[in-house]
């Protein structure tokens, strides 16, 4: 199979039209395999995935270690193809605690020199803080970026989980070439205003939580127990009456997967691969196994006949229970 490839907008790079997002490897989803995980981004490599996102906050630093130690082991071909998207200004504490966002712009280059020093790169692709800092304008923050840029640390200003307006007043400051927020087929809030501005403004956008954090893979059942420390432990589309009516839409899911003989996982990363080229999943596989299936999607071509049935089974607004858990929800750009 060869790896199709879509722009990150109009001012950024050509990217894998899937790309890994490699947040579970080091964080909020229970224990991760570090050896496993690093054969996982190097199988990605390998099958022409060419974008790996992370963030500086992802297990305070290990994932950017864990990248720039895959990396470091990946062929020189591949490694050179690699386009590495940051996520920063999420403020932590010892206990693991979230204590908010700093998008001041003496700590935006703080957080960069961090972030290029951990994973062994001279340049940051795609920087982005990770939601906006409310006591920050977005146009101190992307100027900082902007900064970064022209002294060659950063290729490319992206944002995080805003707003239209956000998006507008960040483009006015200097070219944005992608917006990373999720999208998936139970949570489409972007339809509305933010994917019409991005469109307008020729900002790409990738999807994360295209599976919705494990919830409509499949694989995900009504008694699996989740640990203290997995995110999902909380969130409340994973909890009781919320959680039975989301695995309900998965299984009527399921029957339109079994028809076209492929997994739930690939005929929902497909959707999100059919909404346009100006998208690009990001699959949040921490094994190669999840991964093969992941690229599966690839080959999945849904038809209009596919898309109806699809849109029947999990109607826009279908999902019980946010995305986030009530504190969090008021830090991003969409319900």
């Amino acid at each position: 199979m060869t790896m199709p490839t879509r722009p990150l907008g109009t001012t950024g790079p050509q990217v894998s039209a899937l790309g890994l997002g490699c947040m579970g490897m080091s964080a909020l989803y229970g224990d991760a395999d570090r050896a496993e995980s690093i054969a996982t981004i190097h199988a990605a490599l390998d099958a022409g995935v060419t974008l790996l996102d992370t963030g500086d906050f992802y297990g305070m630093g290990h994932n950017e270690l864990l990248i720039g130690e895959a990396l470091r082991a990946a062929p020189a071909e591949l490694r050179e193809k690699a386009q590495v998207s940051v996520k920063f200004g999420a403020l932590r504490g010892p206990d693991g605690e979230w204590s908010g966002f700093d998008g001041r712009p003496a700590a935006v280059k703080n957080f960069a020199a961090y972030s290029l020093q951990r994973l062994g790169v001279d340049h940051i692709d795609v920087y982005r803080i990770s939601r906006l800092d409310p006591d920050v304008p977005i146009e101190e923050t992307v100027g900082a970026i902007a900064e970064l840029i022209e002294k060659g640390h950063v290729r490319h200003v992206g944002l995080s989980e805003v707003g239209a307006e956000t998006i507008r007043r960040a483009a006015a400051t200097a070219p944005v070439a992608d917006l990373q927020i999720e999208y998936s087929l139970i949570s489409r809030g972007i339809e509305a205003e933010i994917l019409p501005t991005t469109r307008e403004l020729g900002i790409s956008v990738t999807a994360y939580g295209v599976l919705s954090r494990g919830l409509i893979s499949g694989h995900f059942t009504r008694d699996r127990q989740l640990a203290a420390h997995d995110f999902r432990a909380h969130s409340p589309r994973f909890q009781g009456d919320n959680l039975r009516h989301n695995l309900d839409l998965v299984e009527a899911l399921r029957k339109i997967a079994e028809r076209k003989g492929v997994s739930v996982a690939q005929i929902a990363i497909a959707w999100v691969l059919s909404r346009g080229e100006d998208i690009v999943p990001l699959v949040g596989a921490r094994t190669r196994e999840r991964l093969t299936e992941s690229l599966g999607a690839l080959d999945v071509t849904l038809d209009e006949a596919d898309l109806t049935a699809i849109e029947e089974a999990v109607p826009p607004g279908a999902a019980a229970g946010d995305r986030y858990p009530a504190p969090q929800m008021a830090h991003l750009g969409t319900e």
